[in-house]
């Protein structure tokens, strides 16, 4: 295992593991023509900051990670062989699917919970954040990518995040999202999949928007032209193993189901 301070070997066959403050890469193939990503991984803090005041109970709830979406990234990169970069903090640290200067990064208040260690923030804890936890996974993100593509073929990108299940007491009924802004070359192809399926109920663009400027696919795929989709599954479906693995058992026939795709380099898969 590659530890994140040391420089990366050339560009290879392969992806390796590291294990860093901020991040963790899941090894895989550099020629796969896929990377997997999931921005809210873990509910963690690191020791300095306690849990920013908030009882262990609400750090179970979504607003601190987004439940079962680790279990399934890590299970399809298994399954696929390809690599995945997934957080190692909670969202309400600081978050990496908006961008630098968005005021949402660092929560005051999430779905009518008070976040006592982020309510008098100045800029320079806010920097210290950025520096710390931020940048360090954007930045891992990108060295993947460049070495995707020294190995001769650039990668699709597929986030992998979850919803809970009903928002201010309003049951949502979608099973899955896809989220996409401007290239649909994953995104439709997708929709078309989970809805031939005929049971599930499947979310174009909702229960979220996917043309948030600045979030962590506009960053590293939209900006550079690479094909990209987010995938959103209900919590209550993968918050058990056994409904983790089910989902991404059905996300590794989706993404098999795309080879060929003379839009896409997935044939290596």
């Amino acid at each position: 295992m590659r530890d994140a301070t040391e420089q990366p070997p050339p560009a290879g066959a392969r992806i390796e593991a590291v294990e860093a403050e901020s991040f963790a890469v899941v090894p895989g193939r550099a020629d796969a023509g896929l990377i997997l990503l999931c921005d809210h991984a873990g509910n963690a803090f690191p020791p300095e900051y306690g849990t920013l005041g908030l009882p262990e109970s609400q750090l179970r709830r979504h607003i601190a990670y987004d439940i079962g979406a680790a279990a399934v990234t890590r299970a399809l990169a298994a399954a696929l062989d390809v690599p995945a970069v997934l957080t190692r903090f909670s969202r309400l640290l600081i978050d990496p699917n908006r961008g630098a200067d968005d005021p949402t990064m660092i929560m005051r208040l999430s779905d009518g919970a008070v976040i006592p260690g982020n309510r008098h923030l100045d800029a320079a804890e806010r920097e210290k954040r950025t520096t710390r936890y931020y940048r360090p996974y954007h930045n891992m993100i990108e060295d993947v990518i460049e070495r995707c593509i020294a190995a001769g073929v650039p990668p699709a990108i597929i986030s992998i995040h979850s919803f809970t299940e009903s928002w201010k007491g309003v049951p949502r009924p979608w099973h899955v999202g896809i989220l996409w802004d401007r290239d649909m070359r994953l995104s439709a192809p997708m929709l078309d999949y989970f809805n031939a399926d005929g049971g599930l109920i499947v979310g174009d663009n909702e229960p979220y928007k996917g043309s948030l400027e600045g979030d962590c696919l506009w960053q590293h795929a939209t900006a550079r032209g690479l094909a990209n989709a987010l995938i959103e599954i209900r919590q209550d479906l993968i918050r058990e193993p056994q409904g983790q693995q089910q989902w991404a058992d059905r996300i590794v026939a989706l993404v098999h189901a795309l080879k060929g795709r003379p839009d896409l380099n997935l044939d290596r898969l």
